[in-house]
């Protein structure tokens, strides 16, 4: 049951565990860069995450630098960059600076309430649009369509119910709705911009349908099939994104002879790629779990 929460992240220090794992848009990043300068200085230290890393392992120095700077703009009322680069910023420190569960927790817990307070905001600038939490992604999409905050701000509240729900346990999970929280905000996404995160959207609904367990009245709206066309769907918007490629690769894995040759041979790619100078933790992290999926006595053709 515990894998029924395991949407959201990559490699090495969660290997026992399925999840979605985002990738650091920093193009866009530097696009939202303004004039607040505490906020700009914890964007600096964010694109400076990696440094001191042991191999796929981050130091906590720079990554706390921007989540305390990131805390103190979000002070702001109605900040929304902030909020989500925050949760951001929580989610890279749990995943990445070798924390304990309960450390990671609560990060993600606070990640959680931050990105909700985020779309908060949102919903209420979308003036005349009377949306609720619960509004359909459609209309949400609609509603907010010039929100150049809104996607990130959805991708990262996903990203945080996803870890969140992972590490609390099934009964808290299943009392907020966690699946389903994270299948809506992944919904939204992929309305408002498929691109965003490299087919981000994409990207966690299908580790979302290849790691939920059907259960009825709960998850009943899992298939094997739509994760398998989800994270194509993510490759194909980003060839050469690691985590794409590798969440294909271990859905693939689950399925007949010629799927399973295909993940092999993905996952083989995988670790003889250069990882990207701009997400160097996260790649060498997947790469990590590509080498243990190749080396483990999964069925194989």
């Amino acid at each position: 049951m515990r894998i029924l929460f395991g949407l959201l992240l990559c490699g090495a220090a969660f290997a026992a565990s399925a999840q979605l794992v985002p990738t650091p848009d920093y193009r866009r990043d530097m696009l939202l860069i303004g004039p607040n300068p505490v906020l700009a200085a914890a964007d600096v230290a964010w694109l400076h995450r990696d440094e001191a890393r042991v191999k796929a392992r981050a130091s906590a120095r720079r990554i706390s630098e921007a989540i305390s700077g990131y805390e103190r703009a979000a002070e702001a009322p109605g900040e929304v960059e902030a909020r989500w680069k925050l949760a951001r910023a929580l989610f890279f420190k749990a995943k990445f600076t070798g924390l304990d569960r309960d450390r990671q927790l609560a990060l993600y817990d606070k990640a959680r309430k931050v990105g909700d307070e985020g779309l908060a905001i949102l919903r209420r600038r979308a003036a005349g649009q009377a949306l609720s939490a619960d509004a359909p992604p459609s209309k949400l999409a609609a509603a907010l369509s010039r929100e150049r905050d809104a996607a990130p701000a959805y991708f990262w509240t996903a990203v945080a119910w996803g870890q969140w729900a992972l590490l609390a346990g099934k009964l808290p999970a299943a009392r907020t709705g966690a699946a389903m929280r994270v299948r809506d905000d992944a919904t939204t996404v992929i309305a408002l911009d498929p691109d965003f995160e490299d087919g981000g959207g994409y990207r966690i609904l299908g580790r979302l349908h290849h790691k939920a367990p059907r259960i009825p009245y709960l998850t009943g709206w899992v298939s094997r099939s739509e994760a398998v066309r989800y994270l194509r769907l993510a490759v194909g918007t980003a060839p050469r994104n690691f985590v794409n490629r590798q969440f294909l690769a271990e859905a693939l894995a689950d399925g007949g002879a010629a799927e399973k040759a295909e993940a092999v041979q993905i996952e083989r790619d995988l670790v003889s790629d250069a990882p990207s100078p701009g997400r160097i933790v996260e790649d060498l992290a997947i790469q990590d779990e590509a080498r243990r999926n190749l080396a483990a006595p999964r069925a194989r053709p």
